[in-house]
C-alpha cells in the first residue's frame, strides 16, 4: 500500500487532522514519562488519508535517526505541545528500528522490519516478500485516523500471522487505530462580542466659487490749464516812446493749455487662498448583548 507524507497528501492537514494545529515539530517522549527522545518530523498516511506512521527525529537518543513509529502507539496531547510514544520506551527499539530516509521507498518489506520491533519477539513474517511503490505525493484529500477500541498486543502476537498478499492495517489496530480512552475530546464554546466598523457615506460637501458684483466708486482729482489774462498799469506809464517801436512790430504770444482725464479699467488682484480639509470626531457607541458559554458538567453515576 502507498504511503505519502501528510504535507505531500493534503497541504490542508492541520485543518483535516489536527483542527488547525500541526503536528510536525511536537516533541516526543518516551512511554508516558518526561523522558525525551525527539521530534515529530512528518506523519506518513495511507491512500485514504489514515494516519499510520509519525516520523521520529530520535536526536536525543540516536543523533541524526529517524525511525517510524505506528500512529496507535503514540497519544497526542497538543495542550502540552507533546506526542507521547508508548510503543517506543527504550534506546534497543531505536538502534533495532530500520533508518528512515526521505525519499526512500516504504514498501511491505520495510514495514515489516518496522512492525516486528513493536510486536511481541515470537512472532514473525511467515512468507516472502518484494518491493512495492516508492513514497510518492497525491493530490487525494482524504480521512484522517478514526477512533475504535484496541486489541492487546500480546494477545494478538500469540494468534497473528502476517502475509504481504492478505496483510491490512485492521490486522493489527493496536498499531494503527488510535486508542479512544487516550484520545476523548470534549469542546468548550462562548459567545464573545465583536466588533467591526464599516463606513457609510452620510452627506456630500461641494465647495466651488462664484463671482458677485457690486458698484465700486473712485474718485480721483483731474487738472486742467487755462488761460489768464491780467492787465496792469506799468509804472512808466505815460512816457513818450517812438511810434516805429511801439506800432512796428506784431507780437504774438502762443501758449499751450493742457488738461488731465481720468483712465479707469478694472484689474483682478489675488485676495486669499481657501485650505480645504476633513477633520474626524470620534464617538463611542455601546451596546448589550446576552452572551452564552458552555461549562463542564461532570456528574458521577453509581454503577
Amino acid at each position: 500500500m502507498l504511503l505519502y507524507k501528510i504535507e505531500d497528501f493534503n497541504e490542508g492537514y492541520r485543518e483535516v487532522a489536527f483542527d488547525g494545529k500541526d503536528i510536525k515539530g511536537l516533541d516526543v517522549y518516551a512511554g508516558n514519562t518526561n523522558e525525551k527522545i525527539g521530534a515529530v518530523d512528518t506523519v506518513l498516511v495511507d491512500q485514504t488519508g489514515r494516519l499510520r506512521y509519525f516520523v521520529v527525529e530520535t536526536g536525543v537518543w540516536i543523533f541524526g535517526k529517524k525511525v517510524l513509529v505506528p500512529i496507535g502507539l503514540c497519544r497526542i496531547d497538543f495542550n502540552a505541545n507533546r506526542v507521547y510514544a508508548k510503543g517506543l520506551q527504550t534506546k534497543e527499539q531505536v538502534e533495532n528500528l530500520p533508518l528512515y530516509e526521505n525519499g526512500m521507498t516504504v514498501d511491505y518489506d520495510y514495514e515489516e522490519q518496522v512492525r516486528r520491533v513493536y510486536r511481541t519477539p515470537t512472532v514473525q513474517a511467515s512468507a516472502p516478500v518484494e518491493a512495492s511503490l516508492p513514497l510518492e505525493g497525491s493530490p487525494i484529500i482524504g480521512a484522517t485516523a478514526r477512533v475504535s477500541n484496541t486489541v492487546p498486543a500480546s494477545n494478538q502476537a500469540r494468534t497473528a500471522s502476517y502475509d504481504r498478499n492478505t496483510y491490512h492495517y485492521d490486522k493489527e489496530p493496536e498499531m494503527y487505530q488510535m486508542n479512544d480512552r487516550d484520545h476523548h475530546k470534549l469542546k468548550l464554546y462562548e459567545e464573545r462580542l465583536v466588533a467591526k466598523k464599516t463606513n457609510h457615506k452620510t452627506g456630500e460637501v461641494v465647495i466651488g466659487k462664484r463671482v458677485e458684483t457690486e458698484t465700486a466708486r473712485v474718485s480721483i482729482p483731474v487738472e486742467e490749464e487755462r488761460a489768464v489774462i491780467e492787465r496792469v498799469t506799468p509804472e512808466d506809464a505815460g512816457t513818450p516812446v517812438n511810434p516805429e517801436a511801439a506800432f512796428g512790430q506784431q507780437e504774438v504770444v502762443r501758449m499751450d493749455l493742457y488738461e488731465e482725464t481720468a483712465d479707469i479699467k478694472k484689474q483682478a488682484f489675488l485676495r486669499e487662498e481657501v485650505n480645504i480639509r476633513k477633520e474626524v470626531e470620534t464617538d463611542t457607541v455601546e451596546a448589550t448583548e446576552i452572551l452564552r458559554s458552555e461549562e463542564l458538567d461532570v456528574h458521577k453515576e453509581k454503577p
